[in-house]
């Protein structure tokens, strides 16, 4: 299991880490700055971005004269923090714990275990036309998962995994208000909890339709559908 010995995000697809390429899908888009919540075995995470010029370039070691040259810089436009957020903090008290590194604005939220072609300027730009705290990508995938329960477009309820044709899921890409950090209590607390459910009844919380590629990551099957 690779998980044993990295952090999810960092497990590889193409020979990049699956946290490289949910980076890249937002970079593609304009969105340059990010925040990364590091948890179990953290400081891969942190080394990768340390290093990361030996990861993606030609390098030349001068040892006599403790010199390193870089060839064919191959760097991103990106700017990365890097918070530690606990061993077993859960998603929703990972999100507030890095609530000092947010400004004023609405930002985006998702997970380090998939991928998408969401356009999401797009989601950006419903998330401010519908007025919502919280939008919420959802897809409809292969019938293992949980369903959204859904009035138009408004997520009320969720239900537990079905089989079949079980409708529309949380594709786990969000566009945030500031606000909704405070429904998030503690670090014990489930995004996917109480913070939803709540945003759902209160009618904040809106759905941004996504018909097209989405893939989850959660078994070495899935990690091989990725590369394919």
């Amino acid at each position: 299991e690779e998980t044993d010995i990295r952090p999810k995000p960092m497990v590889e697809i193409g020979l990049k880490p699956i946290l490289w390429h949910i980076m890249k899908i937002y970079s593609s888009y304009g969105i340059n700055d990010f925040i990364v919540c590091l948890g179990y075995k953290g400081y891969i995470i942190k080394e990768y971005f340390a290093n990361y010029f030996l990861h993606s370039s030609d390098v030349t070691f001068d040892i006599a004269n403790n010199k390193m040259e870089v060839h064919g810089n191959s760097a991103e436009s990106w700017r990365v923090t890097l918070v530690d957020t606990g061993g077993k903090t859960m998603t929703g008290g990972r999100l507030k714990k890095v609530k000092p590194f947010l400004d004023d604005k609405s930002f985006c939220f998702t997970y380090g275990d998939g991928l998408a072609d969401i356009d999401i300027k797009e989601s950006i730009k419903y998330h401010k036309t519908e007025g919502s705290l919280a939008t919420m990508t959802v897809v409809k995938p292969p019938g293992r998962f949980g369903a959204v329960s859904l009035q138009g477009n408004k997520p009320v309820g969720f239900q537990e995994k079905m089989q079949g044709d079980i409708g529309w899921i949380n594709a786990g890409f969000f566009v945030l208000s500031p606000e909704v950090l405070d429904y998030i209590e503690g670090d014990d607390c489930v995004w996917e909890g109480a913070p939803l459910q709540k945003l759902a009844q209160e009618g904040k919380l809106s759905a941004f339709f996504h018909n097209g590629f989405w893939q989850p990551m959660d078994t070495l099957r899935e990690k091989k559908q990725l590369e394919d």
